[in-house]
């Protein structure tokens, strides 16, 4: 078994716990009222995007999420969010310095031996999440639940679809398709993203991702016999007749969103299976982002 299949394996047990220490982390994560941002980068950007769409939905606050290189340094906030898994990353890294003094900060890492510990104000770590993998799985989608916990949005529900995604065989004639296209709405247009590039990581599959009402403003033309569409959440009315009368594969949102996507991840490592490729590799592609001086 690979690194990334034993990780992501683990998730639901990761969720639970997260879950269970929501309450302890409350008084470093942000408060109901406050202006927020969550900044990340890669996967955990895409995460971001997801866990200020959920703070917003829940009418905790108006909330943004930025990938860190691109954080509008004038603006101000109460508090900001950082995701870094590896506690490395040079954008978090010069972001949160830039921030010192000015605004408070908060991160979750998996690693509390790295720079990110002095970098912020205050720091949730969630070692038990860690991952040997390049591709993350685990890290992200507990510091999301952990976050999601902190709004009292997590339920044992989530876990057990993602049981349910982890037990159930993957669709036939899944594996073999095109091009797969992840469709999100809200709080799941992150979700969206991230399974669009657990495909490219992992197995170097030709994938896209959008808000499902965009779907229609030009990309619904590359449907074909060959495609998927995936969508996570409830669908628009008449969207999914519309890519079946394509001829493309539409794959509903059965499961709790969050569940959907450890689906996509079983897929990516199914595909890069299938095409001789080792997912715990994946070319060009490092742990962490380290850039020099």
């Amino acid at each position: 078994m690979t690194y990334v299949e034993d990780e992501l394996n683990s998730q639901p047990q990761c969720w639970t716990r997260a879950a269970e220490e929501a309450a302890r982390h409350a008084a470093v994560l942000p408060a109901a009222g406050e202006r927020v941002a969550v900044v990340g980068c890669g996967t955990s950007y895409f995460m971001a995007q997801s866990a200020a769409a959920l703070r917003e939905e829940a009418g905790r606050g108006e909330t943004d999420a930025f990938a860190a290189s691109e954080f509008p340094r004038g603006r101000a906030y109460d508090r900001v969010v950082a995701l870094t898994r590896s506690g490395t990353t040079t954008e978090v890294l010069e972001l949160l310095e830039h921030l010192k003094g000015r605004t408070r900060t908060v991160a979750l890492t998996a690693d509390p031996d790295t720079p990110v510990m002095t970098a912020a104000d205050d720091v949730v770590v969630l070692d038990y999440a860690d991952e040997r993998s390049v591709v993350q799985t685990r890290f992200a989608t507990t510091a999301l639940t952990l976050l999601r916990a902190h709004l009292g949005l997590h339920t044992e529900a989530v876990v057990a679809d993602a049981r349910a995604a982890l037990a159930a065989e993957l669709p036939e004639g899944l594996v073999g398709r095109s091009q797969f296209t992840f469709l999100g709405r809200g709080w799941t247009v992150g979700l969206a993203n991230e399974a669009g590039l657990k495909m490219r990581e992992a197995s170097l599959s030709w994938t896209e991702a959008y808000p499902a009402m965009e779907y229609r403003h030009g990309p619904i033309s590359i449907s074909t016999a060959s495609t998927v569409t995936w969508m996570f959440g409830e669908a628009p009315e008449g969207l999914a007749d519309q890519v079946r009368d394509t001829g493309a594969l539409w794959m509903p949102g059965d499961l709790d969103p969050l569940a959907e996507l450890v689906r996509a991840q079983r897929l990516a490592v199914a595909v890069a299976d299938a095409r001789g490729l080792d997912p715990d590799r994946p070319r060009h592609l490092t742990r962490s982002v380290i850039l020099a001086p």
